[in-house]
């Protein structure tokens, strides 16, 4: 586009060349800064280790737990019910005590 000379260039025109390399510079930046610092970015490695940890730690826990509950389970069938569990829990859920047994409420 030519101007004549006595005419001041418009501000549009003088910055056209240079505005697809500033938005290929803005993308460039953006998307590194959210490599670096985003959900999922290299800077945040450490925090997804801790909660994988963490998470590992809870998944054991919840393990020891299933398998505790299977057994208790087993043994409450009629196949193999055991005297003992049946017992525990019948006083558990009623509120029941043996005037052998030493009671230690505990608050929660």
């Amino acid at each position: 586009m030519v101007f004549p000379s006595n005419q001041p260039i418009p501000v549009l025109a003088r910055f056209k060349p240079y505005l697809s390399t500033a938005g290929l510079a803005f993308l460039i930046f953006y998307f590194g800064f959210h490599a670096f610092t985003g959900d999922r970015g290299l800077l945040t490695s450490g925090q997804r280790n801790e909660t994988l940890a963490a998470k590992r730690l809870e998944l054991t826990q919840l393990q020891i737990q299933r398998r505790d509950l299977e057994v208790r389970a087993r043994l409450l069938r009629d196949a193999s019910l055991s005297a003992d569990l049946l017992e525990e829990r019948a006083r558990s859920l009623l509120g029941y005590s043996d005037p052998r047994d030493y009671v230690i409420r505990i608050r929660r």
